[in-house]
């Protein structure tokens, strides 16, 4: 489920869980005034990364019941856990989604799909996206790993 899950089993404060891969995003434009040119991160899916299928993270993150109100996404999203605590759409050997074009929309990192299950306005769901993707990797594979690494420099551009 590199791209399924998308929507992390997390808290709103470590969202990065479930972010699977969207539409790629153009960096937004520089920023005048204080801070000078500065680029300010824009969130967007890494190819190959796949954190957010780690359906099983733990303690630390949020549970399916704690995330979703309707019985039947509970169910789903217990449904798509292996044995191993990945999804079990997720090719471990490609790192993608085998679902990746019908996955559950609570798979997806969107603006509405953030506002319904975290309560993170549109506005905000920029920086809350890259915040949970890093955390995400950073409890999947850790603080000096290549694909946080990767993240880092593609949503920076």
């Amino acid at each position: 489920m590199a791209h399924a899950a998308a929507i992390p089993s997390f808290r709103i404060v470590s969202m990065g869980s479930r972010p699977r891969q969207a539409a790629k995003t153009k960096q937004s434009q520089s920023r005048v005034g204080f801070g000078g040119d500065r680029k300010e991160p824009l969130w967007q899916c890494v190819e190959g990364c796949g954190a957010c299928c780690k359906l099983n993270k733990g303690p630390s993150f949020a549970t399916p019941e704690e995330i979703f109100d309707d019985p039947s996404d509970i169910q789903l999203y217990r449904s798509m856990i292996g044995p191993d605590g990945w999804c079990i759409h997720y090719e471990k050997d490609t790192r993608k989604c085998s679902i990746y074009s019908e996955r559950p929309y609570f798979c997806r990192v969107e603006p509405d799909v953030f506002q319904t299950l975290y309560g993170v306005p549109k506005k905000k769901f920029n920086k809350k996206a890259c915040s949970s993707c890093r955390d995400t990797i950073k409890a999947i594979y850790g603080s000096d790993s290549k694909e946080l690494d990767n993240f880092n420099r593609s949503i920076t551009g």
